[in-house]
């Protein structure tokens, strides 16, 4: 499968923040985020192509025991549930970071991290081939899809943030799925790739959360090392 990185970090999102981990990088995507923050893995795929046990071999120098899987979006990558796998029997934890649009099938996965696209992820026509705006608007929310994400795994429901008039389309987004969702498992995430766009969002976040009893999630790995690869 083609690789874009391997590298050892700290968990930046989620429930798991500040936990060392080994992140294993798939290139290639099926959709087109507008505010996506990494385009060698989406929009432009760059990388090698690496057998599962070369991954698995490359994973085991490092001392975590946390692996998270993604992308790009790691779920249309070829023998992603092989490699999954292959790191649950090396006694890895894996969480899976995935936008939900591409069904489980039983995959090895201790926390699916699922983080469904708002319509504010839709790029604009003629910043990208018109056909592609379309695919990325067919397919970026598939409730049936969600369903079958987090009726069996424990999982995180992660809502990048635009500003407040998100709320509307991410409740909607909720009341879709059609499960009884407790609000702490659902994030919301300032959308921002360096440390001043987070924090001139970081209000509004906070009082929908406050609010509606949702979870804050900040991305730690952008105050620390800014937005850059291997981190």
């Amino acid at each position: 499968m083609l690789i874009s990185e391997i590298f050892y970090s700290i968990q930046g999102e989620g429930e798991l923040t500040g936990i060392p981990s080994v992140f294993v990088r798939t290139s290639g995507c099926n959709l087109r985020c507008a505010w996506c923050d990494t385009p060698y893995a989406s929009w432009n795929p760059e990388g090698e192509e690496m057998s599962v046990g070369q991954i698995v071999e490359e994973v085991s120098k490092y001392p975590a025991r946390h692996c998270v899987l993604t992308g790009g979006e790691p779920m249309v990558a070829r023998n992603i549930r092989d490699l999954a796998g292959a790191l649950h029997a090396e006694g890895l934890h894996i969480t899976i970071e995935t936008a939900g649009t591409v069904a489980p099938d039983g995959i090895p996965c201790d926390l699916a991290s699922i983080s469904p696209k708002l319509s504010n992820s839709t790029p604009k026509a003629g910043s990208i081939d018109a056909a592609w705006v379309e695919r990325h608007e067919r397919t970026r929310l598939q409730p049936d899809v969600l369903r079958q994400w987090i009726e069996p795994y424990h999982f995180q429901l992660k809502f990048v943030v635009s500003s407040p008039s998100d709320l509307p389309e991410i409740e909607e987004t909720i009341a879709s799925i059609g499960l009884e969702i407790p609000p702490w498992r659902i994030l919301l995430m300032p959308e921002g790739t360096d440390e001043g766009v987070l924090k001139s969002r970081q209000a509004d976040v906070l009082a929908i959360c406050r609010e509606r009893g949702y979870r804050y999630c900040d991305r730690l790995h952008i105050h620390l090392f800014g937005n850059t690869k291997g981190t």
